[in-house]
């Protein structure tokens, strides 16, 4: 126990990995062990106090609208212009189906924001609304999201390395560029894990194995999207190098909601 009230992020990710990756001999990923190993080792270190904190970051709604607009406009402009970019090179006009009806794709992200058993419900409230947030206590953000980027990563390892869930190794560079922008963007909004939750929901709500059939244009298009991420991340790092460098906001250390609006 007292491993844990030392170490509550280290034992986070230790029992994050136990949990999900268990059901691996049963050919299945259980996402929903991040969740329940943040649950865990956020009461056992801090009690009941630990849980509320989850759910008040996870509720935090009173952010400026500007956060909300970001959360879902970021996340389909790389898939647009990493559609752009691959259609530039020769691919043909990618299967639209997906898009259609215009609500579609509103209604995806609302399903994704809510799915117990998917990656947003289940990572945000437990990669940004707890570790991250602990490890920003003691770390400026850049060493904390590039901590969260390499653990993050490594829970995803089996998705990347067993040929059944469909994707490639160098995909893990993707979840250490949008580590990165998870990162940049709660601490921004506040520490609302519901704008992180948004901006993951949306990130997940276009099937890109689904725009061409498997072959050339498919995998540049998978590259691409490595490279459009890896670039917003860049971009991140070099025009907000103040912000990565200088002590987290309070309020994205905080579990209390904030009497004021952060922008």
């Amino acid at each position: 126990m007292s491993f844990v009230r030392n170490h509550p992020v280290i034992s986070f990710f230790v029992l994050a990995y136990a949990l999900t990756w268990a059901t691996l001999p049963f050919g299945s990923f259980f996402a929903p062990g991040a969740l329940l190993a943040a649950l865990i080792i956020a009461f056992l270190n801090d009690g009941l106090a630990g849980l509320r904190a989850i759910g008040a970051r996870l509720i935090r709604w009173r952010v400026r609208w500007v956060w909300y607009v970001v959360a879902v406009a970021v996340p389909l402009l790389v898939h647009f212009v990493t559609i752009g970019i691959n259609q530039a090179m020769g691919a043909p006009s990618p299967n639209s189906g997906q898009f259609a009806p215009w609500y579609g794709l509103a209604l995806v992200i609302g399903m994704n924001m809510v799915d117990p058993m998917g990656g947003p419900f289940s990572e945000e409230p437990s990669f940004r609304g707890f570790a991250q947030s602990k490890l920003q206590t003691t770390r400026t953000p850049l060493a904390a999201t590039a901590l969260m980027a390499v653990a993050v990563a490594g829970w995803h390892l089996p998705l990347f390395l067993i040929s059944s869930y469909g994707l490639q190794p160098y995909e893990a560079v993707t979840t250490v560029a949008v580590t990165f922008w998870y990162g940049w963007l709660f601490d921004h909004a506040a520490g609302s894990v519901l704008i992180t939750l948004i901006a993951h929901a949306t990130e997940g709500s276009i099937n890109t194995s689904d725009l061409w059939p498997t072959g050339p244009d498919l995998t540049r298009e998978t590259w691409l999207y490595v490279v459009v991420w890896s670039a917003v991340a860049i971009t991140l790092l070099i025009a907000s190098h103040r912000f990565w460098t200088r002590p987290a906001p309070i309020s994205a250390t905080s579990p209390a909601p904030t009497p004021e609006r952060v922008s």
